[in-house]
């Protein structure tokens, strides 16, 4: 098998900060240096850090198809893994490279482009950075419409359904996964959905897209979180609403790997 990391397997004891089981219990997020938690829809920095050093080495690209605050490239560079982010917003973009600059690393490339995902064309891209793939793509998606993070249409927090979401998804991955090495790695991190009195599992709604287009699934990975930003200093009204009520309060996402097959 190719090697896709650089990890020694005989060195396997050095490597304790390297989760390998399915359920990360991540209790603080990692704020240090250029990570910013001000951007509403970011996530902690652990993820990309993991994934990264699990399926890319060091030199290899890295795809990130929303990017927001570009904490996944700041762990790339971080990591000595070039990258490329696209955003959809120009003044997310914006506030995403200024943060990326503050650790810019000489030995590694970091590129943003600003556009649609679903439509963008990476050829140029590509060719204007000498590659011919990109070794591994981070999804994190809106989680449908729970926050809506501009007024632009093929913005997929403003999807009208749950169809429309899973669709402009799918156009997504459709895009972007064309232009990932056979036999590498993509992950998606996703979260569920409640609301009027029902649980949509968007989790696995989009797992099974990757499913559908011929990806092998090598993870189903259980992360906890804490209090969110909406829910901040109200732990004991959800507690009681809960209680009065019939459904359980949300302490987990999905982070979901998967395999490019040849």
């Amino acid at each position: 098998m190719a090697k896709y990391n650089d990890l020694d397997p005989k060195c396997w004891k050095e490597y304790e900060d390297i989760y390998t089981d399915s359920l990360w219990l991540i209790h603080r997020r990692d704020n240090s240096g250029a990570h910013s938690a001000s951007y509403h829809g970011n996530f902690i920095p652990q993820i990309p850090n993991q994934l990264l050093r699990r399926y890319t080495k060091a030199g290899d690209w890295v795809l990130d198809p929303f990017m927001g605050s570009g904490t996944t490239l700041i762990e790339a560079q971080r990591l000595k893994r070039n990258a490329v982010g696209i955003e959809l917003q120009e003044p997310v973009a914006s506030e995403a490279k200024e943060h990326i600059l503050q650790e810019k690393k000489e030995a590694v490339t970091t590129k943003i482009w600003v556009g649609n995902s679903k439509t963008i064309d990476l050829t140029p891209i590509k060719e204007r950075l000498g590659i011919s793939s990109f070794q591994f793509i981070l999804f994190h998606p809106p989680y449908w419409d729970i926050i809506p993070f501009s007024d632009d249409p093929n913005d997929l927090s403003n999807s009208k359904t749950k169809e429309a979401f899973l669709d402009g998804l799918g156009e997504v991955i459709d895009n972007t996964c064309a232009h990932l090495e056979k036999n590498r790695y993509c992950a998606l991190v996703m979260g569920d959905k409640y609301a009027k009195g029902e649980l949509t599992p968007l989790g696995f709604l989009c797992m099974n897209l990757f499913l559908e287009r011929g990806f092998l699934l090598k993870s189903i990975i259980v992360k906890n979180f804490e209090e969110t930003k909406a829910k901040s200093n109200q732990r004991s009204l959800w507690r009681y609403r809960a209680l009065a009520s019939d459904f359980y309060l949300f302490k987990h996402e999905y982070i979901m790997v998967f395999k490019k097959r040849k």
